[in-house]
């Protein structure tokens, strides 16, 4: 009996050394993966980077891991109009089926799922922020955007008529959808300027708009996006996603 408490005790402390090791190796290769991430991805801060699944040893043994989190706070996207950029807000990735090489210079998830958050002030700077002519005498502009509720995008159009401005915005609730990686807002029912009547597609140019959003962490892809109470609320999705390398 005195034996076999013994071997039960070493049991314990060698499994306890063992949990010790995986979680102090975790904890590094989290470090690493951030910084390699944030050089790739050339980002302004070090990304939040979560290795998930127990023990990590085995895994790194078998070059591969199961499931990384990835959270980026603020990222810079490309918009497809030259130099300017749009600021995606908590951007979170969850990689599955991360391949690695033996140098670790070189990981690629199988798959990867994540949500983020366009602000509204961003997703404004789309639209036309200058008055246009939409009739004779009458020129609008889109000048706030906001959670219109039941998914819904609520349009604020200021306009002036014959030289007068009118005294509070016209509003208009739009849809938004993702098509070819483009969040793009459609009004559900155009604004009315008082008796003037004025050509639909005159009116769309103002109240419709799109933003690309492009050059995502890893190569992932818009998916879906609606509005919400801060901004307009993505998931993203991808495959063979490049983490680094």
């Amino acid at each position: 009996m005195r034996a076999l408490r013994i071997f039960l005790i070493v049991v314990v402390i060698l499994g306890g050394l063992f949990v010790l090791v995986d979680r102090i190796a975790v904890h590094f290769a989290e470090g690493e993966a951030a910084d390699k991430l944030r050089t790739t991805e050339n980002l302004a801060a070090t990304p939040d980077v979560s290795i998930k699944g127990f023990p990590f040893l085995t895994q790194v043994a078998g070059g591969s891991l199961d499931d990384i989190e990835v959270g980026i706070k603020n990222y810079e996207a490309a918009t497809g109009n030259g130099a300017e950029k749009i600021r995606i807000d908590d951007l979170k990735a969850d990689m599955k089926g991360v391949e690695f090489t033996g140098d670790y210079n070189s990981a690629t998830a199988s798959t990867a799922t994540g949500t983020a958050t366009i602000a509204y002030d961003e997703l404004l700077k789309t639209a036309k922020s200058e008055s246009a002519e939409v009739a004779p005498g009458v020129t609008a502009r889109v000048v706030g955007l906001s959670d219109g509720g039941n998914g819904k995008i609520k349009v604020a159009v200021e306009a002036t008529v014959l030289g007068a401005k009118l005294p509070e915005p016209v509003y208009v609730l739009s849809t938004v959808t993702v098509v070819d990686n483009k969040v793009k807002v459609h009004a559900d029912n155009l604004p009315k300027f008082g008796r003037v009547e004025i050509a639909e597609n005159r009116v769309r140019e103002i109240t419709d708009f799109q933003q690309a959003v492009d050059e995502l962490p890893g190569g992932i892809k818009l998916d879906k996006v609606q509005a919400a109470k801060d901004g307009v609320d993505i998931t993203v999705k991808g495959s063979n996603v490049k983490l680094a390398g």
